[in-house]
């Protein structure tokens, strides 16, 4: 059974996620402050953790930045409505998606889903392979491994998704939509700068792992892999 870990201080809400989630067939944990979230990550075994951003204390950004230390479990993140500085920090930090309070329960239901597939493998089947090589970075899907020059680079479920479509179609332009489609496994929004935001974080690894690549925004069309 698939494993949530609720994360918000919000006890009557964390209640209502629970009843519904665990309705879906999902094996739900909670937790109401940060800390007690961090050590729960480091104890056990989760599939995705639904964090929100306020909360006293430690808030979700702080949790999340422990969190990526020592684990690359998906997180989705609530956030304020229409607070477009929390769901940049989320991104650029490693969240691998947000959603906005108030929310309506099918939808958090429907990203959720989303985040999950995303972390075992693209939805395309056309985008299967088993294993690329390109200028030095090898992608494996078996294993859903990125190695640069030999050594393991550190990127979420979400960054290895899109990086892999890229890499596929090295020299060529991939659109935001089927980005978002197969890599993030829901439809492009209107608005929606999480693709943009994975890509800022995924233009920094590349170049900090050293590697001769570089991913470049294609205006009006998508983003485009490139040697050199």
């Amino acid at each position: 059974m698939t494993r949530l870990l609720i994360v918000d201080d919000d006890k009557e809400l964390s209640a209502m996620l629970v009843e519904y989630l665990s309705s879906e067939g999902f094996d739900i944990d909670t937790a109401y402050h940060g800390l007690s979230a961090i050590e729960k990550v480091k104890g056990q075994q989760y599939d995705a953790l639904i964090l929100d951003v306020m909360m006293p204390e430690l808030d979700g950004f702080g949790v999340l930045r422990h969190i990526r230390s020592y684990s690359d479990v998906p997180v989705l993140m609530l956030t304020a409505k229409g607070d477009d500085v929390d769901r940049i920090v989320g991104l650029e930090m490693g969240a691998d998606d947000y959603l906005s309070k108030p929310f309506n329960p099918r939808e958090l239901l429907a990203r959720v889903r989303a985040v999950l597939r995303r972390s075992i493998a693209p939805s395309a089947p056309e985008v299967l392979d088993e294993s690329l090589l390109v200028a030095g970075l090898e992608m494996d899907m078996r294993t859903r491994l990125a190695n640069a020059n030999g050594a393991l680079m550190d990127v979420t479920s979400t960054e290895f998704n899109l990086l892999y479509l890229l890499l596929r179609q090295v020299g060529h332009v991939v659109t935001k939509e089927m980005l978002s489609q197969s890599a993030m496994g829901r439809s492009l929004e209107k608005y929606d700068r999480s693709i943009d935001m994975h890509m800022s974080n995924l233009r920094k690894k590349l170049s900090e792992y050293g590697l001769a690549l570089s991913i470049v925004t294609v205006r009006g069309q998508g983003y485009q892999l490139v040697e050199g």
